[in-house]
């Protein structure tokens, strides 16, 4: 039930004793014609109570329709890329949980109570279906390897215990999807799904779930190269946005040996002869030592920025209650009535 406390107030869900949480199963489409129908089905059998929207990102084939008629909620999203399926997924729809999963009849949707009941009976924000390739050919060896390789990169740099980064079956609760600034236009939206819980500090956790092949016919849209390069800018773009001073800090680093080892023979000469034969050398060595002292306090700057910005994320974030508040409120949503 939503109440509008006024006209530019937030309206707020409220839940009456008793009332099980609700759930919304979001699935982003695009072209999956012959896989969309036992999809629905499968997660309207797994979760019977559940909302289940289908998002169609300009299919080419009769997506909408077969989904339409499987009996799930269609809407469309004219801008192409599964970065703006999401991002008009989490603004529009109302829910306590979020179940998300690739359209492809790839992952298990009979998984799906366990990542819900691993969500709320631990309080989490977000629980990962990592996948299990049940026939050791539904991954593709480039996919694998740039999974992993993507992975593990993350692990080092934000942290965390992920092994699948790139998963698309994940849970996540109503104080994830509200509080997530989203900025990924394409497959890089699993990326920033991850960095965002592990810099936010949130309550998260893994499942292994089955991964099979795709229904013979269907292709993959995710194109090996084009868009590990845009993952890989993905982190390089949020490694500069929530750790700067790692960031230019290594530059300053590198910098500062860099003009060591240019002006070492140049001090060394300087101390035998009191002369500089090598000017130029001395030249390119000051300037290294001058960008490598910018890029540091460039690091130092950036790096309040970015604490300044965390700290609002976190008070937002904090404002929508958890899986396990007492508050009777389980979220805000935006002004304005709000439909189901």
């Amino acid at each position: 039930m939503y109440i509008r406390v006024g006209p530019f107030e937030a309206a707020h869900r409220v839940e009456q004793p008793g009332e099980p949480p609700t759930v919304a199963v979001l699935l982003p489409c695009y072209n999956e014609g012959l896989a969309i129908r036992a999809v629905v089905e499968r997660f309207r059998a797994a979760l019977p109570d559940a909302d289940i929207y289908v998002y169609d990102n300009n299919s080419r084939d009769n997506s909408a329709a077969i989904a339409r008629a499987a009996g799930a909620i269609v809407r469309s999203e004219p801008r192409q890329g599964k970065g703006y399926v999401v991002r008009r997924m989490f603004a529009d729809i109302e829910a306590d949980i979020y179940i998300m999963c690739d359209a492809d009849e790839t992952y298990d949707a009979a998984a799906a109570p366990q990542l819900l009941t691993r969500l709320l009976d631990d309080g989490l924000d977000m629980v990962v279906g990592t996948r299990t390739d049940v026939s050791g050919t539904a991954y593709r060896p480039a996919h694998e390897f740039g999974n992993r390789m993507l992975t593990r990169l993350v692990r080092a740099i934000f942290g965390g215990s992920f092994s699948d980064m790139l998963s698309g079956y994940r849970a996540f609760s109503r104080r994830f999807v509200k509080s997530f600034p989203q900025m990924s236009q394409g497959f890089e939206i699993e990326t920033e799904l991850t960095i965002h819980a592990l810099q936010l500090g949130m309550p998260t956790s893994e499942m292994p779930t089955r991964f099979k092949d795709r229904i013979e016919g269907s292709e993959s849209k995710l194109q090996t190269v084009s868009d590990g390069v845009r993952i890989l800018w993905t982190i390089v773009t949020l490694l500069k946005q929530e750790r700067p001073f790692f960031l230019f800090g290594s530059i300053s680093l590198a910098l500062f040996c860099l003009s060591l080892v240019l002006g070492y023979p140049v001090i060394v000469e300087y101390m035998r002869s009191h002369s500089v034969p090598r000017l130029p050398t001395a030249v390119l060595a000051t300037g290294t030592m001058i960008l490598a002292s910018l890029s540091l306090f460039s690091g130092l700057i950036l790096d309040t920025v970015t604490r300044g910005r965390k700290e609002v994320k976190l008070l937002h974030y904090f404002q929508v209650p958890g899986p396990h508040a007492k508050d009777s409120r389980l979220g805000q949503v935006g002004c304005g009535p709000t439909a189901r």
